[in-house]
């Protein structure tokens, strides 16, 4: 088995001034949603062997909000994630089978269409992940990444 687990940021401050989209940091709020998104994840006994984080502030401190509650994980900036088409995540996945479990901490609206398609089959718009949310998804070890092959067995949101 494959497990892909999808992590969306916690809720971010608004940009101020000249601050780029990638600068924004995570507000008070989504600190405390971080830590209990890793606290969540803790306490499900998930592990990754390979974690893959968008470079913007906010799925940063995302992480290290979600490291607090669970201790160091193996992460690895990946600046192909910051404003991923669906098409692009699933190639990004399928790059990285060689992990047993892949974190991808992510964006809006490509980490939903993610778990609509890889889960449902569906495309188009789909609304499902606030932030901080997380969907874990299982594949069968030798499937392809593509259209309802995977099944979601967790979601969560804080």
């Amino acid at each position: 088995m494959f497990e892909l687990v999808l992590i969306r940021h916690a809720h971010a401050k608004p940009a101020e001034g000249d601050e780029t989209d990638m600068d924004r940091a995570l507000s008070n709020p989504g600190q405390v949603e971080g830590w209990t998104t890793g606290a969540w994840l803790h306490a499900r006994r998930s592990q990754p062997e390979r974690v893959l984080c968008s470079p913007a502030r906010r799925t940063r401190e995302t992480m290290e909000a979600v490291m607090r509650s669970m201790g160091p994980l193996p992460m690895r900036l990946e600046p192909a994630i910051y404003e991923a088409s669906t098409g692009e995540l699933i190639t990004l996945v399928d790059n990285n089978r060689d992990a047993d479990s892949l974190w991808v901490v992510g964006h809006n609206p490509g980490l939903e269409q993610l778990v609509a398609l890889l889960a449902d089959g569906r495309t188009g718009d789909y609304r499902g992940m606030s932030p901080g949310s997380v969907a874990v998804l299982h594949f069968p070890k030798e499937a392809e990444i593509e259209p309802g092959v995977a099944t979601l067995v967790d979601f969560w949101s804080p």
